[in-house]
Order: structure tokens, then C-alpha cells, then sequence
């Protein structure tokens, strides 16, 4: 049996674009073009009007994390996520240092466009449940 080597996460959005820019600034990743290309505009230039801005991707440049992949769908977000991403920030971390990283981590994506839904805290275990731009639920953990 084969063993699976690499994934993508995939994200159905309005505004790929704006959504890959806001990951990238989360997890350090690069806005990478398709082969052949300088640019995503320069891509963009050779496809018809009606597709352009249609999709976008994005990797982390250390060749670690899987790549990011951003699709534009015609419809909106309505219901709360069956998947989403987890940024590990408090790995190893218990009680109020773990808060506290998590709190850092939160701080500095709220100018980013995420918005904080709530912190999930037993006294030793945390969480903060956050939305990116478009509304699509992740934690920091």
C-alpha cells in the first residue's frame, strides 16, 4: 500500500487573493505563481476575463507544511466548517503560559482581518476559536 507523501489544503472562497494573502501572513507562507509565470498577474493576463482572480496558492517556504490552495466558488459560507486548520502556537505549553502564547498569537492576527469567536479554557488545556477573512473557522493552539 502506497503511503501518501504530500497534501493540499484546499479553500472554497469568494476572493482568493485576499484569503491566500491573509494565510500567508498567519503561517509564514509564500505566494508562490504557477510554473512559467513571474507573477499571479502575469498568469492572470493570459486567461479569459470571466477567470481571472479565480484561484491562487500558496507554500511554506521551508518545503514543510502542505500547500495552500485557494479556489473561487459562487457561493457563500453558511455553516461552520466540517475541516479547518489548527496553528500550533502553545505545543508544549500548559496553564497560563500556554494563554499567554495563545493570546500573543490571537493579538497579532486580529490586525491581519481574523476575528476571535472565543477561548476555550479548562485551567490547564486552551484554545482560541478564530475566523479568517472570509469567515472560515480555525483555532490557535
Amino acid at each position: 500500500m502506497p503511503t501518501v507523501k504530500q497534501f493540499q489544503v484546499t479553500f472554497d472562497c469568494a476572493d482568493p487573493e485576499r484569503v491566500a494573502r491573509f494565510w500567508c501572513e498567519v503561517l509564514g507562507y509564500e505566494a508562490t505563481p504557477p510554473k512559467g509565470f513571474a507573477s499571479w498577474a502575469d498568469f492572470d493576463l493570459t486567461r479569459p476575463p470571466e477567470d481571472r482572480g479565480s484561484w491562487f496558492a500558496c507554500v511554506d517556504p521551508t518545503g514543510v507544511g502542505p500547500r495552500l490552495f485557494f479556489q473561487r466558488v459562487p457561493e457563500s459560507k453558511v455553516v461552520k466548517n466540517r475541516v479547518h486548520l489548527c496553528v500550533r502556537v502553545g505545543t508544549g505549553l500548559v496553564g497560563e503560559e500556554r494563554l499567554a502564547a495563545l493570546e500573543a498569537e490571537c493579538a497579532r492576527l486580529l490586525p491581519l482581518g481574523a476575528v476571535r469567536q472565543r477561548l476555550l479554557y479548562d485551567g490547564t488545556d486552551s484554545c482560541i476559536v478564530m475566523q479568517d477573512v472570509e469567515g472560515n473557522e480555525f483555532c490557535i493552539d
